[in-house]
């Protein structure tokens, strides 16, 4: 601090002189003498530390040079102005630390947020421990939630089990999940949900004299329960599999946890509600009817359009459509009479649209039928437990037959509150 600090008395004068300069972080290299085994980070909160230590002394010396100022004891204008610019330039450079410490943090979350269920898991302190071991035994549970994207990004690295010459498993055709980001998110700790139902609305609101009797409206509720139903498989596979981390990491991401999206998306639209099987939008959805004055349905895509028109007369603006992607393929094919086709141009890379609502292409909805609603105020899937890896060595005869035994699961409930925000029928064309 004696470099950046010099306070001279002299004639009853207080000067204080104070150079201040920005934060730097020195990362030293690794076999010269530095500290090169330390991060970034480690780096960063020994600087901050010392950094507020010099920080508070300076900040201390320089209030108090110039509360002896308003106290009349003479000082230099010079130094008075030396003063406020040592506070200003070390506030200065505590805001700038804090902005590297900001971006520190960012940048850990994005790099978390990218990783793959299987890339958390085979990286994770816990497992690494566990799978080092001679002879692995018992079992470990890693939870892998908020998992944006399910490709596995095999060039990555995967922490200290990952050998140099091991190549990178072959990843495996997956169905795209999309029908959860139509649906309004949510979390519970509980093993149901209770919520009110909309069934209907009269709105007989009207233009009142003074002192008249005001018209009632009418909504109707009904009492509903959204239980919380578990999705689970498991499998089994050679305890060497603990020590192969690229290989563990395709089975978690191709398999175990792909296999729990898919039949989630299935239940989300097609679940019957019976058993142990979610309440699906398909299953609860007002059926299509043609409204009244609208001109007919000649093609597929004019039915499309109609089930728009039926939920926007519900009040509900629209927001997806789900169709098979047979039916999608021919909406896209369509042609003029001169044979240029109608919905873009095959060569572009505009994300599927019509009307300017997104079209879900999946073949968890049947082929000749389509699903059109305002989903996010439709329906809302609640969390109860989001996908869970374990693996044990403790199962059956995984002893003697040198075996390890992957389960992966996942609990949520799915709310439907308002059924006429959700249109479902045929493709098949009508008349008005």
């Amino acid at each position: 601090m004696s470099k950046n600090l010099r306070i001279f008395a002299g004639g009853g004068i207080a000067f204080l002189a104070a150079a201040v300069v920005g934060p730097r972080i020195f990362l030293d290299r690794p076999n010269e003498g530095g500290s090169g085994s330390k991060s970034a980070a480690e780096l960063a909160a020994e600087f901050k530390r010392d950094f507020e230590t010099k920080h508070d002394k300076v900040k201390e010396i320089a209030e108090k040079a110039l509360a002896e100022a308003e106290k009349g004891v003479p000082m230099a204008s010079t130094a008075k102005e030396l003063a406020d610019q040592a506070i200003t330039g070390m506030n200065e450079a505590k805001a700038r630390l804090d902005e590297i410490e900001q971006k520190m943090a960012r940048r850990r979350e994005q790099g978390d947020s990218e990783r793959t269920a299987g890339q958390r898991f085979v990286e994770d302190e816990g497992f690494k421990s566990f799978a080092g071991q001679t002879r692995p035994r018992g079992r470990h549970i890693v939870e892998v939630k908020d998992i944006s994207s399910l490709t596995t990004d095999a060039a990555g690295s995967v922490g200290t089990l990952v050998r140099p010459d091991r190549a990178a498993p072959v990843e495996l055709p997956r169905r795209r999940m999309t029908i959860r980001a139509l649906i309004a998110p949510g979390n519970t700790s509980s093993n149901s949900i209770e919520y009110d139902k909309e069934k209907g609305f009269t709105n007989n609101a009207a233009p009142v004299a003074e002192g008249a009797l005001k018209p009632q409206s009418e909504i109707q509720y009904e009492e509903a329960i959204a239980h919380v139903r578990t999705i689970a498989h498991w499998m089994r596979a050679s305890v060497q599999i603990l020590a192969d981390a690229p290989g563990l990491r395709s089975m978690i991401d191709n398999r175990l946890r792909y296999g729990l999206a898919y039949v989630e998306e299935n239940q989300l639209l097609n679940g019957s509600g019976t058993g142990q099987n979610l309440e699906g939008l398909v299953t609860v959805a007002t059926p299509f009817a043609a409204p009244a004055g609208a001109a007919a349905a000649d093609q597929e895509i004019d039915t499309v359009r109609l089930m728009m028109l039926q939920v926007a007369l519900a009040e509900y603006p629209p927001n997806g459509i789900v169709l098979n992607p047979i039916n999608w393929h021919n909406i896209e094919t369509l042609k003029d009479t001169t044979g240029r086709y109608i919905i873009g141009n095959p060569q572009g890379t505009l994300s599927p649209t019509l009307w300017s609502l997104p079209v879900v292409a999946t073949q968890a909805m049947g082929v000749g039928k389509s699903l059109v609603g305002a989903f996010d105020l439709a329906a809302q899937i609640f969390d109860r437990q989001d996908a869970t890896v374990e693996v044990s060595t403790e199962d059956q005869d995984n002893f003697i037959k040198n075996k390890v035994t992957i389960r992966a699961e996942e609990r949520l409930a799915l709310a439907i509150y308002r059924e006429e925000a959700l249109v479902y029928g045929d493709l098949a064309p009508v008349a008005p």
